[in-house]
């Protein structure tokens, strides 16, 4: 399948939102958050789109102000039809290529969602970085006991490389 990797624009806004209403057990935003990722958080977000020019994969993310060498990798949302074929990884891998100051990744995944871990381990791995978790919202005390504790996984630091990129 090929597949084209951008920064994504407003008009990519809604077709965000429904790929991520299409994909469980994703939080399902605003379309107005969504279009705000797509616009004020376009340099560190990516767009995977397939030869009809369909959003197929997301990922949101941002660089907190108290660590500008981190991406924080909000949310990575892919298309049924892409999974299991490196689109993910690819960016992921994108991504954090973009900005060369970033040395660390972290993100939040919920204990139930073994496959955005494994995703997050095989990228760590790949690219030689160390790992820990740490719960950073728990179920009882930011949850009212309504959603599952939030895993913080930070990765780093990584020495800078110029990745040799499929597609």
């Amino acid at each position: 399948m090929e597949i084209t990797y951008r920064k994504p624009t407003s008009a990519d806004g809604s077709a965000v939102h429904t790929l991520i209403s299409q994909c469980p057990p994703l939080d399902i935003n605003s379309l107005y958050c969504n279009l705000l990722q797509c616009t004020d958080f376009a340099e560190t977000s990516i767009v995977a789109e397939d030869a009809q020019g369909e959003v197929v994969g997301f990922i949101s993310g941002y660089i907190p102000a108290q660590r500008l060498d981190t991406l924080f990798v909000w949310q990575v949302a892919l298309s049924s039809k892409c999974r299991g074929q490196g689109v993910a990884s690819q960016m992921l891998t994108r991504l954090f290529h973009r900005n060369e100051n970033l040395r660390f990744m972290e993100t939040t995944i919920s204990p139930s969602n073994g496959a955005s871990q494994k995703l997050f381990e095989r990228f760590f791995k790949a690219h030689h970085m160390h790992f820990e978790t740490s719960v950073l919202f728990a179920r009882d005390v930011h949850f009212d006991g309504e959603h599952e504790d939030e895993v913080l996984y930070r990765a780093g630091p990584t020495k800078q490389f110029t990745p040799i990129l499929a597609g």
